[in-house]
């Protein structure tokens, strides 16, 4: 079973989640079958590691990890690999896949070039 965790890196302010817990239920509504939790680096809950536990006593065979970083930063480039890491070594029958930062993938920055130019609402 696939399992997609959407990362991000966290915020105390709960409207913050909004938007990442808006692609989470764009993924579980496109793939009903697969399990999708968000996570979070710091300042919210769950962390990655719960996350992921959740997902494999689940039944999740193989995890996406989909980091919703702009761009490759210290978290994305640095800390991340270390908690795939950590997450591996925990879950040694899982899969885990680290997806590139969102702000990497040249659609992400087309569409967001495409809204830049519409017309205001």
């Amino acid at each position: 079973m696939l399992g997609v965790i959407v990362f991000a890196h966290g915020s105390r302010d709960p409207l913050w989640r909004l938007p990442v817990e808006s692609v989470a239920q764009q993924i579980a509504r496109s793939d009903p079958a697969a399990a999708v939790s968000c996570a979070y680096l710091e300042l919210c809950e769950p962390d990655i590691a719960t996350a992921a536990r959740q997902m494999v006593e689940g039944g999740a065979t193989r995890v996406r990890v989909l980091p919703l970083f702009f761009g490759m930063g210290k978290h994305a480039r640095e800390d991340l690999p270390v908690l795939m890491k950590d997450l591996q070594e925990a879950h040694p029958t899982v899969r885990f896949e680290q997806l590139p930062a969102a702000g990497e993938d040249p659609r992400l920055t087309a569409l967001l070039a495409q809204i830049a130019l519409e017309p205001a609402p």
